[in-house]
């Protein structure tokens, strides 16, 4: 009696746990495309011009600027990963601007400064096509009185960055003296001793703030600039000055991303696709509540005990290992529910030939679990090894799908087999039980 006392309360901290871990479950529940709309996009790591060392490691360090920046955007529970050698997949579930985030996560974002050469004669010969190999050619951007961007005068740059974005240490939006929203870069130690000695070397110089080959400003260096501040001013608008600073925080991608698939799912279409889900998996389960009831009559309830014991479970997984949710998923869990019943089943058929060769009642529990377990385990082994092999070499829906397979599976083995013998043995040790309601 001691033992099942003490299997009953290690049940009842899993079913507290399992409460605990989903509620609420709007919350703990991450919802993928399908169920909660956004955008989905398959990004090429662009390699062709990179040297071997950078392109080695190009899309790991891709994928980390791309996870910042989409940080800093605000979206909830995004999945960004790996997909194959040179492949990055995004899904941004809500999202409200997918043109603004596809903006800030393809924005290569070198930011360079520059020395700018003033020689009016070197300009001309450079216009002309006699560009001394040092420089280049580079046009400020300017916008007009609409907010439209203009190329405006053309300037000569060296080369060669006197500083790179890779010194920064932050960039956050300010107002500058003509009101008008400017984002403000403060280097790092390193970077900070660099712009100092740039700035104290070429006074009455104009230096350069390029970002992606496009010259934002050009101010004259007046004074050396010990703080390590400085600022980039274009006409910006309030959201273009914060949509900058989100891509300068995160860094400089390390090669170009090209968009190979996007895929918008409105939100209308995924609440369609929760409200045609869920529909159907509640239909499935009630329907096969009230088989089991009317079938194997007081067992029935056990066995349903058990079945919403097995969702709870996988749902208090999802939550605690952060998976999505899919439409696939939802489908996993409804062949879960069969596959719940469908160990019972076994399980109850064996009890009842056991009664009738006029066995006590405890011991045609004991062989009927005994007899269906072996064949339960077999059947559910084969299942949970195609679930594994799914969400392990799946993508998109098919991992989804093959993650609530294994999950119930296993779940499934645990509260048919355990908990519906474990309510059996309580009943049998305190009630004087003369018939099986089965």
């Amino acid at each position: 009696m001691k033992t099942i006392k003490y299997k009953l309360l290690f049940v009842l901290a899993i079913i507290g746990l399992c409460a605990w871990q989903v509620y609420p479950p709007a919350k703990k529940i991450r919802r993928g495309l399908d169920l909660l709309g956004g955008m989905q996009l398959m990004l090429q790591v662009e390699k062709s011009g990179l040297k071997e060392e950078t392109a080695r490691d190009a899309t790991e360090r891709a994928l980390e600027v791309i996870r910042n920046r989409i940080d800093a955007l605000g979206v909830t529970e995004p999945v960004i990963q790996k997909a194959g050698e040179d492949c990055i997949l995004v899904q941004l579930p809500g999202i409200k601007d997918p043109e603004r985030a596809i903006e800030i996560i393809g924005k290569t974002a070198l930011l360079e400064f520059k020395l700018v050469n003033d020689d009016a004669e070197l300009l001309d010969k450079a216009l002309s096509g006699d560009i001394p190999e040092e420089y280049e050619i580079a046009y400020l951007v300017k916008k007009d009185e609409r907010g439209i961007p203009r190329q405006g005068p053309p300037l000569l740059l060296k080369r060669q960055a006197e500083l790179t974005g890779s010194g920064l240490k932050d960039a956050y939006v300010g107002i500058d003296d003509n009101g008008l929203p400017e984002v403000r870069l403060e280097f790092n130690r390193e970077g900070a001793r660099k712009f100092a000695k740039i700035t104290s070397d070429n006074i009455e110089k104009r230096l350069a703030i390029v970002l992606d080959g496009k010259v934002f400003s050009a101010p004259v260096i007046r004074d050396r600039i010990p703080s390590g501040k400085a600022q980039i001013s274009g006409r910006f608008t309030m959201e273009e000055a914060k949509d900058l600073a989100i891509i300068l925080r995160a860094g400089a991608l390390p090669a170009e991303l090209s968009i190979i698939q996007k895929r918008i799912v409105g939100p209308s279409l995924g609440r369609d696709s929760i409200k045609k889900g869920a529909t159907s998996a509640i239909l499935g389960a009630i329907l096969v509540v009230l088989f089991m009831v009317i079938y194997y009559a007081a067992s029935g309830m056990i066995a349903n005990f058990a079945l919403f014991l097995n969702i709870l479970i996988i749902l208090a997984i999802l939550a605690f290992f952060k998976a999505t949710l899919t439409l696939p998923g939802i489908a996993g869990i409804a062949l879960t529910i069969g596959l719940a019943v469908d160990a019972n089943v076994l399980i109850f058929e064996r009890i009842r030939e056991e009664l009738k060769i006029r066995k006590a009642i405890r011991s045609s529990i004991d062989a009927g679990y005994e007899r269906a377990l072996v064949t339960i385990v077999d059947s559910n082994l084969t299942t949970v090894i195609a679930g594994f092999v799914l969400f392990l070499f799946g993508t998109g829906s098919i991992k989804g799908f093959g993650l609530t397979l294994t999950v119930g599976i296993l779940a499934n083995i645990f509260t048919a087999v355990f908990v519906t013998k474990l309510i059996f043995d309580f009943i049998c040790s305190q009630y004087r039980v003369e018939r099986l309601s089965i």
